[in-house]
């Protein structure tokens, strides 16, 4: 397709640059949203009561338009990266907040009991004991962050061509070139997917104990 890789200059990147400005732009917030949301989990399980208004502060917060994030943060950290990634971490922690909390309860009461009688206190039981056996719940939710972080970063091209490859779509309106936009969809899509397939990949590697479709029984 004609001008399909032609990216224009005022984007200060290319193509592959592109690509990568756009995954640091999606998965870094999913990884500080992870870093965030695991010790607030663990408090979550520990302390039930906690997990209702954790959840509803979480909820309040999706609900908030990632325009409304980047106009009170402007004044704070400017027309940056930074201003498109903190609304993004935000967003994360309603997905895996509960994956992690559902993950860790369900951990078998008699694998705790005796993770306790080997001498396991409350940190080494949740690091060793209990995170491992959530990992195929909270790689689910990590999917999903990860994937919707990928197609929010777009909304980043409101604020001075801070969307990465959805920068392309502006540029498609601009110079009237739709084949712009065709690929700003197109590789977001395959960005997404490939994402995706890598953490299904970690969470095998990481999970070797669970049946694996086709194994023999």
């Amino acid at each position: 397709m004609n001008g399909f890789f032609d990216i224009p200059s005022d984007l200060q990147y290319g193509y592959f640059g592109l690509i990568g400005l756009h995954l640091r732009e999606a998965l870094l917030p999913v990884l500080a949203g992870l870093l965030v949301a695991l010790p607030v989990a663990q408090l979550c399980v520990r302390f039930r009561w906690l997990y209702a208004p954790v959840f509803g502060v979480t909820t309040v917060l999706y609900a908030v338009p990632s325009l409304a994030f980047f106009v009170l943060l402007i004044d704070y950290t400017g027309m940056t990266e930074t201003t498109v990634m903190i609304p993004l971490a935000v967003y994360s922690l309603v997905v895996l907040v509960p994956a992690i909390v559902d993950g860790v309860r369900s951990v078998p009461p008699e694998t705790l009991a005796a993770a306790t009688a080997m001498g396991l206190g409350p940190v080494r039981r949740y690091l060793q004991v209990q995170l491992p056996i959530a990992v195929p719940t909270i790689i689910a939710g990590l999917r999903v962050a990860a994937v919707s972080s990928i197609s929010l970063v777009s909304i980043g091209m409101l604020i001075g061509n801070q969307g990465a490859l959805g920068n392309l779509l502006n540029d498609a309106q601009i110079y009237h070139r739709p084949p712009l936009a065709v690929n700003s969809v197109l590789t977001t899509a395959v960005l997404g997917i490939l994402v995706d397939a890598a953490l299904v990949l970690v969470r095998t590697l990481l999970t070797p104990w669970m049946p694996r479709k086709g194994a023999v029984r």
